[in-house]
Protein backbone atom coordinates (compact mmCIF):
# COMPACT_ATOMS: atom_id res chain seq x y z
CA UNK A 1 0.00 0.00 0.00
CA UNK A 2 2.97 2.23 0.86
CA UNK A 3 4.55 1.57 -2.58
CA UNK A 4 1.21 2.21 -4.36
CA UNK A 5 0.83 5.82 -2.56
CA UNK A 6 4.47 6.84 -3.36
CA UNK A 7 4.22 5.61 -7.09
CA UNK A 8 0.86 7.70 -7.51
CA UNK A 9 2.56 10.76 -5.84
CA UNK A 10 5.81 10.72 -8.37
CA UNK A 11 3.36 10.01 -11.06
CA UNK A 12 1.06 13.07 -10.04
CA UNK A 13 4.63 15.48 -9.09
CA UNK A 14 5.96 14.46 -12.61
CA UNK A 15 2.58 15.94 -14.15
CA UNK A 16 2.48 18.61 -12.88
CA UNK A 17 5.91 19.61 -12.63
CA UNK A 18 5.72 21.36 -16.20
CA UNK A 19 2.53 23.00 -14.89
CA UNK A 20 4.22 24.47 -12.11
CA UNK A 21 7.30 25.20 -13.87
CA UNK A 22 5.49 27.16 -16.16
CA UNK A 23 3.33 29.30 -13.73
CA UNK A 24 6.56 30.44 -12.05
CA UNK A 25 7.86 31.69 -15.38
CA UNK A 26 4.74 33.41 -16.19
CA UNK A 27 5.72 36.61 -14.18
CA UNK A 28 8.32 36.99 -16.94
CA UNK A 29 5.82 36.87 -19.21
CA UNK A 30 3.90 40.23 -19.89
CA UNK A 31 1.77 41.38 -22.41
CA UNK A 32 1.38 44.69 -21.14
CA UNK A 33 1.85 48.21 -23.26
CA UNK A 34 2.99 50.71 -22.58
CA UNK A 35 2.41 53.94 -24.57
CA UNK A 36 5.86 55.19 -26.34
CA UNK A 37 7.03 58.90 -25.55
CA UNK A 38 8.97 61.29 -27.93
CA UNK A 39 11.28 64.69 -26.51
CA UNK A 40 9.55 67.00 -27.35
CA UNK A 41 10.92 70.88 -26.26
CA UNK A 42 8.13 73.15 -24.73
CA UNK A 43 7.98 75.53 -26.66
CA UNK A 44 8.22 75.78 -30.73
CA UNK A 45 11.43 77.79 -32.15
CA UNK A 46 9.83 79.87 -34.51
CA UNK A 47 7.55 80.88 -31.27
CA UNK A 48 10.71 83.04 -30.14
CA UNK A 49 10.59 85.19 -33.23
CA UNK A 50 7.01 85.67 -34.19
CA UNK A 51 5.16 88.61 -33.44
CA UNK A 52 2.51 88.45 -30.77
CA UNK A 53 0.88 92.41 -31.43
CA UNK A 54 -2.37 90.14 -32.76
CA UNK A 55 -4.91 89.19 -30.38
CA UNK A 56 -5.41 85.62 -31.01
CA UNK A 57 -8.51 84.27 -32.25
CA UNK A 58 -10.56 82.45 -29.74
CA UNK A 59 -11.10 78.32 -30.28
CA UNK A 60 -14.58 77.68 -31.85
CA UNK A 61 -16.41 75.47 -29.94
CA UNK A 62 -16.48 71.34 -30.32
CA UNK A 63 -13.34 71.83 -32.17
CA UNK A 64 -14.74 73.62 -35.35
CA UNK A 65 -11.70 75.34 -36.01
CA UNK A 66 -13.17 76.44 -39.42
CA UNK A 67 -15.29 78.87 -38.08
CA UNK A 68 -12.80 81.17 -36.93
CA UNK A 69 -12.77 82.10 -40.90
CA UNK A 70 -15.75 83.61 -40.58
CA UNK A 71 -17.50 82.31 -43.73
CA UNK A 72 -20.92 80.53 -43.99
CA UNK A 73 -19.97 79.62 -47.56
CA UNK A 74 -16.65 77.82 -46.12
CA UNK A 75 -19.16 76.20 -43.28
CA UNK A 76 -21.62 74.84 -45.72
CA UNK A 77 -19.16 73.04 -47.78
CA UNK A 78 -17.09 71.32 -44.84
CA UNK A 79 -20.39 70.33 -43.32
CA UNK A 80 -21.03 68.75 -46.61
CA UNK A 81 -17.71 67.36 -46.72
CA UNK A 82 -18.44 65.54 -43.43
CA UNK A 83 -21.33 63.70 -44.45
CA UNK A 84 -20.51 62.61 -47.95
CA UNK A 85 -16.75 62.94 -48.57
CA UNK A 86 -15.38 59.51 -49.53
CA UNK A 87 -12.00 59.43 -47.42
CA UNK A 88 -14.29 59.91 -44.34
CA UNK A 89 -16.54 56.95 -45.41
CA UNK A 90 -13.56 54.43 -46.03
CA UNK A 91 -11.87 55.29 -42.95
CA UNK A 92 -15.41 55.05 -40.48
CA UNK A 93 -15.74 51.28 -42.36
CA UNK A 94 -11.99 50.64 -41.63
CA UNK A 95 -13.06 51.51 -37.66
CA UNK A 96 -16.04 49.43 -37.60
CA UNK A 97 -14.17 46.42 -39.36
CA UNK A 98 -11.09 47.01 -36.90
CA UNK A 99 -14.15 46.89 -34.27
CA UNK A 100 -15.70 43.79 -34.85
CA UNK A 101 -12.03 42.05 -35.36
CA UNK A 102 -12.05 43.33 -31.85
CA UNK A 103 -14.84 41.99 -30.57
CA UNK A 104 -13.57 38.61 -32.16
CA UNK A 105 -10.84 37.90 -30.58
CA UNK A 106 -12.75 39.23 -27.07
CA UNK A 107 -14.92 36.30 -27.80
CA UNK A 108 -11.94 34.14 -27.04
CA UNK A 109 -11.88 34.54 -23.30
CA UNK A 110 -15.69 33.87 -22.77
CA UNK A 111 -17.16 30.67 -22.05
CA UNK A 112 -18.05 28.35 -25.57
CA UNK A 113 -21.12 26.84 -25.26
CA UNK A 114 -22.40 24.83 -27.90
CA UNK A 115 -24.85 22.11 -28.71
CA UNK A 116 -25.69 19.36 -31.35
CA UNK A 117 -27.25 16.38 -32.64
CA UNK A 118 -26.28 13.52 -34.67
CA UNK A 119 -26.71 9.96 -35.81
CA UNK A 120 -23.53 7.25 -35.99
CA UNK A 121 -23.54 3.74 -38.03
CA UNK A 122 -20.64 1.40 -37.71
CA UNK A 123 -19.55 -1.56 -37.58
CA UNK A 124 -16.59 -3.60 -35.95
CA UNK A 125 -15.75 -4.58 -32.46
CA UNK A 126 -17.76 -2.81 -29.31
CA UNK A 127 -19.48 -1.10 -32.35
CA UNK A 128 -22.26 -4.50 -33.37
CA UNK A 129 -25.52 -6.04 -32.05
CA UNK A 130 -25.84 -9.46 -32.66
CA UNK A 131 -23.39 -9.42 -35.48
CA UNK A 132 -25.24 -6.26 -37.62
CA UNK A 133 -23.87 -2.58 -38.06
CA UNK A 134 -25.55 -1.15 -35.08
CA UNK A 135 -26.66 2.83 -35.27
CA UNK A 136 -26.32 5.28 -32.19
CA UNK A 137 -28.66 8.70 -31.97
CA UNK A 138 -26.98 11.45 -29.65
CA UNK A 139 -27.92 14.54 -28.59
CA UNK A 140 -26.37 17.18 -25.90
CA UNK A 141 -24.20 20.45 -25.31
CA UNK A 142 -20.78 20.98 -24.94
CA UNK A 143 -18.76 23.73 -22.50
CA UNK A 144 -15.18 24.66 -23.46
CA UNK A 145 -13.20 27.26 -22.10
CA UNK A 146 -9.20 28.46 -21.96
CA UNK A 147 -7.37 29.00 -18.88
CA UNK A 148 -5.81 32.39 -19.69
CA UNK A 149 -2.74 32.08 -16.97
CA UNK A 150 -0.04 33.74 -19.02
CA UNK A 151 -2.16 36.60 -20.66
CA UNK A 152 -2.13 34.97 -24.16
CA UNK A 153 -5.86 35.90 -24.81
CA UNK A 154 -5.73 39.39 -22.77
CA UNK A 155 -2.73 40.39 -24.55
CA UNK A 156 -4.51 39.47 -28.09
CA UNK A 157 -7.55 41.26 -26.75
CA UNK A 158 -5.86 44.31 -25.77
CA UNK A 159 -3.56 44.83 -29.28
CA UNK A 160 -7.14 44.57 -31.02
CA UNK A 161 -8.57 46.80 -28.97
CA UNK A 162 -5.60 49.27 -29.44
CA UNK A 163 -5.81 48.27 -33.25
CA UNK A 164 -9.42 49.77 -33.17
CA UNK A 165 -8.26 52.93 -30.75
CA UNK A 166 -5.54 53.52 -33.77
CA UNK A 167 -8.45 53.49 -36.60
CA UNK A 168 -10.72 55.58 -34.44
CA UNK A 169 -7.65 58.40 -34.47
CA UNK A 170 -7.41 57.62 -38.35
CA UNK A 171 -10.57 58.66 -38.94
CA UNK A 172 -9.95 61.89 -37.03
CA UNK A 173 -6.81 62.07 -38.91
CA UNK A 174 -9.13 61.82 -42.28
CA UNK A 175 -11.63 63.83 -41.04
CA UNK A 176 -9.05 66.83 -40.31
CA UNK A 177 -7.04 66.19 -43.38
CA UNK A 178 -10.71 66.55 -45.24
CA UNK A 179 -11.43 69.43 -43.77
CA UNK A 180 -8.27 71.49 -43.85
CA UNK A 181 -8.51 70.30 -47.90
CA UNK A 182 -11.72 71.80 -48.20
CA UNK A 183 -10.57 75.02 -46.94
CA UNK A 184 -7.38 75.35 -48.55
CA UNK A 185 -9.36 75.04 -51.68
CA UNK A 186 -12.33 77.25 -50.75
CA UNK A 187 -9.53 79.99 -49.66
CA UNK A 188 -7.51 79.42 -53.19
CA UNK A 189 -10.67 79.94 -55.13
CA UNK A 190 -11.63 82.70 -53.47
CA UNK A 191 -8.33 84.64 -54.17
CA UNK A 192 -8.68 83.25 -57.37
CA UNK A 193 -12.17 84.97 -58.42
CA UNK A 194 -10.28 88.08 -56.92
CA UNK A 195 -7.25 87.90 -59.13
CA UNK A 196 -9.75 87.44 -61.96
CA UNK A 197 -11.45 90.89 -61.20
CA UNK A 198 -8.23 92.26 -61.21
CA UNK A 199 -7.18 91.14 -64.14
CA UNK A 200 -10.53 92.31 -65.83
CA UNK A 201 -10.10 95.33 -64.27
CA UNK A 202 -6.72 95.78 -66.30
CA UNK A 203 -8.37 94.27 -69.59
CA UNK A 204 -10.64 97.06 -69.07
CA UNK A 205 -7.86 99.81 -68.66
CA UNK A 206 -5.92 98.17 -71.69
CA UNK A 207 -8.94 98.30 -74.02
CA UNK A 208 -9.62 102.26 -72.68
CA UNK A 209 -6.13 102.83 -73.72
CA UNK A 210 -6.05 101.06 -76.92
CA UNK A 211 -9.24 103.11 -77.81
CA UNK A 212 -7.44 106.50 -76.79
CA UNK A 213 -4.42 105.01 -79.08
CA UNK A 214 -6.59 104.52 -82.19
CA UNK A 215 -8.05 108.01 -82.48
CA UNK A 216 -4.72 109.26 -82.28
CA UNK A 217 -3.50 106.94 -84.60
CA UNK A 218 -6.28 107.96 -87.10
CA UNK A 219 -5.49 111.28 -86.20
CA UNK A 220 -1.98 111.46 -87.14
CA UNK A 221 -0.62 111.52 -83.57
CA UNK A 222 0.68 108.09 -83.01
CA UNK A 223 2.05 105.11 -85.34
CA UNK A 224 0.91 101.64 -85.77
CA UNK A 225 3.51 100.88 -83.68
CA UNK A 226 1.86 102.45 -81.05
CA UNK A 227 -1.12 100.77 -81.88
CA UNK A 228 0.90 97.45 -81.67
CA UNK A 229 2.15 97.71 -78.69
CA UNK A 230 -1.33 98.10 -76.69
CA UNK A 231 -2.67 95.65 -78.81
CA UNK A 232 -0.13 93.54 -77.43
CA UNK A 233 -0.60 93.83 -73.82
CA UNK A 234 -4.79 93.95 -74.24
CA UNK A 235 -4.48 90.27 -75.50
CA UNK A 236 -1.88 89.06 -72.85
CA UNK A 237 -3.65 90.24 -70.24
CA UNK A 238 -6.93 88.30 -71.72
CA UNK A 239 -4.67 85.32 -72.08
CA UNK A 240 -3.89 85.93 -68.15
CA UNK A 241 -8.02 86.58 -67.65
CA UNK A 242 -8.58 83.29 -69.26
CA UNK A 243 -5.79 81.11 -67.56
CA UNK A 244 -7.83 81.62 -64.10
CA UNK A 245 -10.78 81.12 -65.34
CA UNK A 246 -9.34 77.38 -66.26
CA UNK A 247 -7.34 77.73 -62.39
CA UNK A 248 -10.95 78.60 -61.33
CA UNK A 249 -12.87 75.60 -62.70
CA UNK A 250 -10.14 73.25 -61.79
CA UNK A 251 -10.66 74.20 -58.12
CA UNK A 252 -14.17 74.47 -58.39
CA UNK A 253 -13.95 70.29 -59.73
CA UNK A 254 -11.78 69.60 -56.38
CA UNK A 255 -13.90 70.91 -54.14
CA UNK A 256 -16.92 68.80 -55.56
CA UNK A 257 -14.83 65.42 -54.84
CA UNK A 258 -13.59 66.62 -51.24
CA UNK A 259 -17.59 67.35 -50.81
CA UNK A 260 -18.58 63.82 -51.95
CA UNK A 261 -20.42 65.37 -55.41
CA UNK A 262 -20.11 64.76 -58.91
CA UNK A 263 -18.16 67.78 -60.49
CA UNK A 264 -20.91 68.12 -63.43
CA UNK A 265 -23.19 69.13 -61.10
CA UNK A 266 -21.17 70.71 -58.22
CA UNK A 267 -21.11 74.73 -59.16
CA UNK A 268 -19.84 77.94 -56.43
CA UNK A 269 -20.86 81.25 -57.68
CA UNK A 270 -18.08 83.91 -57.77
CA UNK A 271 -17.75 86.06 -54.40
CA UNK A 272 -16.08 88.57 -53.17
CA UNK A 273 -13.00 87.44 -50.74
CA UNK A 274 -14.05 88.98 -47.22
CA UNK A 275 -13.13 85.82 -45.45
CA UNK A 276 -11.49 86.02 -42.11
CA UNK A 277 -8.26 85.20 -40.86
CA UNK A 278 -7.30 83.58 -37.69
CA UNK A 279 -4.53 85.22 -35.65
CA UNK A 280 -2.93 82.12 -33.94
CA UNK A 281 -1.48 82.40 -31.19
CA UNK A 282 2.78 82.16 -31.15
CA UNK A 283 3.26 80.72 -28.06
CA UNK A 284 1.46 77.41 -28.01
CA UNK A 285 3.07 75.20 -26.47
CA UNK A 286 4.42 72.12 -28.02
CA UNK A 287 2.93 69.47 -26.05
CA UNK A 288 -0.57 70.37 -28.38
CA UNK A 289 1.37 68.03 -30.80
CA UNK A 290 -0.23 65.17 -28.30
CA UNK A 291 -3.62 65.91 -29.71
CA UNK A 292 -2.87 65.41 -33.25
CA UNK A 293 -4.75 62.26 -34.33
CA UNK A 294 -2.21 60.86 -36.82
CA UNK A 295 0.44 61.00 -33.54
CA UNK A 296 -2.52 59.62 -31.73
CA UNK A 297 -2.71 56.47 -34.26
CA UNK A 298 1.15 56.08 -34.59
CA UNK A 299 0.95 56.00 -30.65
CA UNK A 300 -1.76 52.93 -30.47
CA UNK A 301 -0.18 51.17 -32.95
CA UNK A 302 3.05 51.03 -31.44
CA UNK A 303 1.28 49.95 -27.92
CA UNK A 304 -0.71 47.45 -29.82
CA UNK A 305 2.48 46.16 -31.26
CA UNK A 306 3.94 45.72 -27.90
CA UNK A 307 0.74 43.75 -26.67
CA UNK A 308 1.29 41.28 -29.90
CA UNK A 309 5.14 41.18 -28.93
CA UNK A 310 3.73 39.76 -25.19
CA UNK A 311 1.37 37.47 -26.68
CA UNK A 312 4.32 36.03 -29.19
CA UNK A 313 6.31 35.27 -25.89
CA UNK A 314 3.48 33.48 -24.21
CA UNK A 315 4.06 30.74 -27.07
CA UNK A 316 6.70 29.19 -24.70
CA UNK A 317 4.34 27.97 -21.92
CA UNK A 318 1.83 25.47 -21.75
CA UNK A 319 -2.13 26.18 -22.85
CA UNK A 320 -4.94 24.77 -20.64
CA UNK A 321 -8.48 24.15 -21.76
CA UNK A 322 -11.16 22.71 -19.48
CA UNK A 323 -14.16 20.66 -21.35
CA UNK A 324 -17.34 19.78 -20.72
CA UNK A 325 -20.18 17.74 -22.05
CA UNK A 326 -23.80 16.36 -21.40
CA UNK A 327 -26.50 15.09 -23.13
CA UNK A 328 -28.09 11.77 -24.06
CA UNK A 329 -26.89 8.68 -26.62
CA UNK A 330 -29.34 5.39 -27.42
CA UNK A 331 -29.20 2.82 -30.50
CA UNK A 332 -33.45 3.77 -30.23
CA UNK A 333 -34.60 7.10 -31.31
CA UNK A 334 -37.43 6.84 -29.07
CA UNK A 335 -35.29 6.43 -26.10
CA UNK A 336 -32.60 8.96 -26.81
CA UNK A 337 -33.77 11.39 -24.15
CA UNK A 338 -34.52 8.70 -21.05
CA UNK A 339 -32.91 9.50 -18.21
CA UNK A 340 -31.11 6.30 -18.62
CA UNK A 341 -29.23 7.63 -21.84
CA UNK A 342 -27.76 9.83 -20.19
CA UNK A 343 -24.28 10.37 -20.72
CA UNK A 344 -21.97 13.59 -19.64
CA UNK A 345 -18.42 14.04 -19.30
CA UNK A 346 -15.66 16.36 -17.75
CA UNK A 347 -12.17 16.72 -18.81
CA UNK A 348 -8.31 19.15 -19.17
CA UNK A 349 -5.94 19.84 -21.27
CA UNK A 350 -2.28 20.40 -20.80
CA UNK A 351 -0.52 21.19 -23.63
CA UNK A 352 2.73 22.60 -24.84
CA UNK A 353 5.18 21.95 -28.03
CA UNK A 354 8.49 20.84 -27.10
CA UNK A 355 10.00 21.12 -30.57
CA UNK A 356 8.55 23.17 -33.42
CA UNK A 357 11.43 23.64 -35.74
CA UNK A 358 11.69 27.16 -34.39
CA UNK A 359 8.75 28.53 -34.94
CA UNK A 360 8.44 30.28 -31.65
CA UNK A 361 11.73 31.89 -31.68
CA UNK A 362 11.04 32.76 -35.24
CA UNK A 363 7.48 34.59 -34.10
CA UNK A 364 9.31 36.42 -31.31
CA UNK A 365 11.74 38.15 -33.21
CA UNK A 366 8.38 38.72 -36.05
CA UNK A 367 6.75 40.91 -33.11
CA UNK A 368 10.06 42.07 -32.15
CA UNK A 369 10.72 43.45 -35.26
CA UNK A 370 7.12 45.22 -35.98
CA UNK A 371 7.52 46.91 -32.69
CA UNK A 372 10.76 48.45 -33.68
CA UNK A 373 8.84 49.34 -36.98
CA UNK A 374 5.80 51.25 -35.21
CA UNK A 375 8.36 52.89 -32.57
CA UNK A 376 9.64 54.37 -35.72
CA UNK A 377 6.86 55.11 -36.97
CA UNK A 378 5.71 56.63 -34.44
CA UNK A 379 9.00 59.04 -33.87
CA UNK A 380 8.74 59.54 -37.93
CA UNK A 381 5.02 61.45 -37.13
CA UNK A 382 6.14 63.57 -34.30
CA UNK A 383 9.27 64.41 -35.97
CA UNK A 384 6.94 65.50 -39.32
CA UNK A 385 4.61 67.38 -36.93
CA UNK A 386 7.23 69.54 -35.44
CA UNK A 387 8.57 70.24 -39.00
CA UNK A 388 4.83 70.91 -40.07
CA UNK A 389 4.33 73.64 -37.32
CA UNK A 390 7.39 75.23 -37.53
CA UNK A 391 7.65 75.40 -41.33
CA UNK A 392 3.91 77.24 -41.16
CA UNK A 393 5.11 79.08 -38.10
CA UNK A 394 7.63 80.66 -40.39
CA UNK A 395 6.09 80.86 -43.01
CA UNK A 396 3.42 83.33 -41.39
CA UNK A 397 6.05 85.12 -40.10
CA UNK A 398 7.33 86.08 -42.92
CA UNK A 399 4.49 86.28 -45.26
CA UNK A 400 3.66 88.90 -42.37
CA UNK A 401 6.30 91.12 -43.20
CA UNK A 402 5.87 90.50 -46.98
CA UNK A 403 2.48 91.77 -47.04
CA UNK A 404 3.62 94.77 -45.01
CA UNK A 405 6.08 95.60 -48.00
CA UNK A 406 4.43 94.18 -50.76
CA UNK A 407 1.25 97.17 -49.65
CA UNK A 408 3.88 99.71 -50.10
CA UNK A 409 4.62 98.52 -53.76
CA UNK A 410 1.32 98.18 -54.75
CA UNK A 411 0.89 102.07 -53.48
CA UNK A 412 3.66 103.17 -55.13
CA UNK A 413 2.72 101.22 -58.27
CA UNK A 414 -0.60 102.60 -58.68
CA UNK A 415 0.92 106.16 -58.15
CA UNK A 416 2.51 105.48 -60.84
CA UNK A 417 -0.06 104.64 -63.10
CA UNK A 418 -1.97 107.26 -62.07
CA UNK A 419 0.44 109.60 -62.85
CA UNK A 420 1.84 108.15 -66.00
CA UNK A 421 -1.66 108.10 -67.66
CA UNK A 422 -2.79 111.91 -66.93
CA UNK A 423 1.11 112.44 -68.83
CA UNK A 424 0.32 110.30 -71.38
CA UNK A 425 -2.80 112.30 -72.15
CA UNK A 426 -0.89 115.18 -72.49
CA UNK A 427 1.35 113.71 -74.16
CA UNK A 428 4.12 114.55 -71.79
CA UNK A 429 5.23 110.96 -71.81
CA UNK A 430 5.19 108.23 -74.42
CA UNK A 431 3.52 105.38 -74.28
CA UNK A 432 5.92 102.62 -73.25
CA UNK A 433 6.05 104.23 -70.33
CA UNK A 434 2.39 103.88 -69.32
CA UNK A 435 2.18 100.49 -70.85
CA UNK A 436 5.09 99.73 -68.22
CA UNK A 437 3.82 101.87 -65.18
CA UNK A 438 0.29 99.22 -65.99
CA UNK A 439 2.43 96.44 -66.32
CA UNK A 440 4.05 97.22 -62.94
CA UNK A 441 1.06 97.97 -61.14
CA UNK A 442 -0.47 94.75 -62.50
CA UNK A 443 2.47 92.43 -61.56
CA UNK A 444 2.93 94.06 -58.13
CA UNK A 445 -1.45 93.99 -56.96
CA UNK A 446 -1.07 90.32 -58.41
CA UNK A 447 1.75 89.61 -55.98
CA UNK A 448 -0.04 91.08 -53.14
CA UNK A 449 -2.91 88.66 -53.56
CA UNK A 450 -0.52 85.77 -53.84
CA UNK A 451 0.78 86.86 -49.98
CA UNK A 452 -2.44 87.03 -49.02
CA UNK A 453 -3.73 83.88 -50.47
CA UNK A 454 -0.29 82.44 -48.69
CA UNK A 455 -1.28 83.60 -45.38
CA UNK A 456 -4.37 81.90 -45.36
CA UNK A 457 -3.17 78.65 -46.50
CA UNK A 458 -0.73 78.71 -44.21
CA UNK A 459 -2.87 79.23 -41.38
CA UNK A 460 -5.03 76.43 -42.63
CA UNK A 461 -2.16 74.08 -42.78
CA UNK A 462 -1.20 75.40 -38.72
CA UNK A 463 -4.41 74.69 -37.73
CA UNK A 464 -4.33 71.61 -39.46
CA UNK A 465 -0.14 70.84 -37.77
CA UNK A 466 -1.61 71.75 -34.74
CA UNK A 467 -4.43 68.65 -35.24
CA UNK A 468 -7.28 71.14 -35.17
CA UNK A 469 -6.80 73.72 -32.78
CA UNK A 470 -4.86 76.19 -30.60
CA UNK A 471 -6.04 75.91 -27.20
CA UNK A 472 -3.81 75.06 -24.35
Amino acid sequence: MKTLDLSTARTLRAAWLPLVAALVLAGCASTASVAPRAEAPARFKEAATASADAAATPVPAAGEWWRAFADPALDTLVERAAARNTDIRQAAARLAQARAIARTVDADRSVQVGVGTGANRAAGIGRTIDGRPATVLNAGANVSYELDLFGRLSGASEAAALDAASREALLQSARLVVQAEVAQRYLQLRATDAERDLVRETVAAYRDTLDLTERRERAGDLAELDVARVQTELAATESDALALDRQRALLEHALAVLTGEVASDFGLAAGEWTTALPSIPAGVPSTVLARRPDVAAAQRAAMAAQARLGVARTAWFPSIALTGAGGFASPDLGDLFKWSARAWGIGALLSLPLIDGGRREAGVQGASAQLDGALAEHRDRVLVAFREVEDELASLRLLDRQSAVQARAVTSARRATALSDVRYRNGMVSQLDLLDARRSELRNRRQALHVRSAQYQSTVGLIRALGGGWSV
